[in-house]
């Protein structure tokens, strides 16, 4: 393939990538979970492998990685990197995954094709949000890709390996080995590979599924918004299926649609499901789109219909991916909650989460947690080789609030379900009892709420 053809789908992922990186004015933003990222590998090695035998083993590769990048960053004198840090690997992952998505169009359908289906998929929308997120998934869709890409080419010793290192930065990525079985499971070299990326995969399975309580216990069934977005797709994959070429669709539609159709119908059982975990599979809807855009551009005036249907999505979608920029796009903001506490809170004023898990919202400011009584916590996150840490006993938690003359208390949104859980109950039940409301602050996914004893002033 021609090196200039690369050059549009190359820089269509550097401006959609680093296009408002930090993700809103001044420092930027960060949610929960890029913030669970940012203080698990901030943790010294020996604490970090202490974490994964606990919980989360199946972002261990991933937290490894980041690691070594925080380390490097903080060698070469930028303090960590910050978010540019943070999210850059993703930024490199979409790369990746954009250049193993048109590596299989130019193999299976010419360069036009190859060029499209680069463009389509780093314009996708999901592509976009995870392509700016300190999270695996980014990474996950290029090993897919490049698998797919060494699959087409029936090399089967690389993909092996590049789709074991897949699974291993999230192991949800498997289900990739199921799609492309259905194209080449009477290859004898695909059933040598598929079998070594299951051996290669059983540690890490064996030790997540000893953690699946921990790790997955906060997950639903899939909603009827999660199967509306299915069927969106699959109708998306018929249209572009119609009258398409045999060698494309037998690849792109099992890797579209398979993986997250079969993690939905498990989920019906085990309620694992979040779309994040397949992101993957938009490559399959982004080759069919690719090669159909190369066809109708080679059809002349009887090609118009999928210019059509692009031209008529380009707004919407640039909508879109401003807003994937913007904190809103993101469930909370944990440094804006850091700047509201740190604006509310003195020094030695007693902070409790509300729920325990909530005590995310600080680990990555540590210089606003570091200055308050953390009441209720047991052992923290890096000693207790957990997430969040531990806490005390609900009657330990009592008496340690009552002797607090003011409280900063950090809850979720006051439309959010409580938790019912005798720790959590106690929090509420001695607040209420013990305690005067002297303000409350909305912030992005979240509440900051001081707290006086009764008797005692709020100045």
């Amino acid at each position: 393939m021609a090196a200039w053809r690369w050059l549009p789908p190359l820089l269509a992922v550097l401006l959609l990538g680093l296009w408002g990186l930090e993700r809103g004015p001044g420092g930027g933003s960060m949610w929960r979970d890029e913030s669970t990222t940012w203080q698990v590998a901030h943790r010294p090695t020996g604490e970090l492998w202490g974490l994964l035998g606990q919980v989360d083993a199946v972002h261990g590769l991933y937290y490894a990685v980041m690691h070594a990048l925080f380390a490097g960053f903080a060698v070469g004198g930028d303090g960590g990197g910050g978010l540019w840090a943070l999210r850059l690997p993703s930024v490199a992952g979409t790369a990746l995954a954009a250049g193993g998505v048109a590596a299989v169009a130019h193999r299976l359908a010419g360069e036009r094709a190859a060029l499209w289906a680069g463009v389509v998929y780093v314009l996708l929308p999901p592509v976009q949000m995870y392509g700016q997120e300190g999270r695996s998934y980014a990474l996950v869709a290029a090993a897919v890709a490049w698998a797919t890409r060494l699959m087409v080419a029936r090399r089967w010793v690389p993909y092996a390996v590049v789709l074991l290192v897949g699974c291993w930065l999230h192991e949800f990525a498997a289900l990739a080995l199921l799609a492309h079985g259905v194209c080449a499971w009477r290859e004898r070299g695909w059933r040598w590979a598929a079998g070594a990326v299951a051996a290669g995969l059983l540690p890490l399975a064996v030790v997540s599924a000893g953690q699946a309580e921990r790790q997955l216990g906060w997950l639903g069934r899939p909603r009827w918004q999660d199967w509306v977005a299915y069927g969106v797709l699959a109708g998306a994959v018929a249209l572009l299926a119609r009258g398409g070429r045999r060698d494309v669709l037998r690849i792109a539609v099992p890797l579209a649609l398979l993986p997250p159709g079969l993690l939905m119908a498990v989920s019906l059982v085990h309620p694992w499901y979040v779309d994040r975990y397949v992101l993957y599979a938009l490559g399959g809807l982004a080759l069919l789109a690719g090669v159909r855009l190369a066809e109708g551009g080679r059809a002349g005036a009887r090609g118009w219909l999928p210019w059509a249907v692009a031209g008529a999505l380009l707004v919407p979608v640039g909508v879109w991916s401003a807003w994937l920029r913007t904190p809103e796009s993101r469930r909370d903001d944990v440094l804006a909650v850091a700047a509201v506490v740190r604006e509310r809170a003195r020094p030695g004023d007693a902070v409790l989460f509300m729920p325990s898990r909530r005590r995310e919202w600080l680990l990555s400011s540590p210089g606003v947690y570091g200055g308050l009584r953390d009441v209720a916590l047991a052992g923290p996150p890096a000693a207790s080789h957990t997430l969040h840490g531990t806490e005390l006993a609900p009657e330990a938690v009592r008496r340690a609030l009552l002797s607090s003359p003011r409280v900063v208390a950090l809850m979720d949104p006051a439309d959010q379900p409580l938790d019912p859980y005798p720790a959590e109950a106690q929090k509420r039940t001695t607040l209420a009892a013990g305690f005067h409301r002297c303000s409350v602050t909305e912030v992005r996914g979240a509440r900051v709420a001081v707290y006086a004893r009764r008797g005692g002033g709020c100045g």
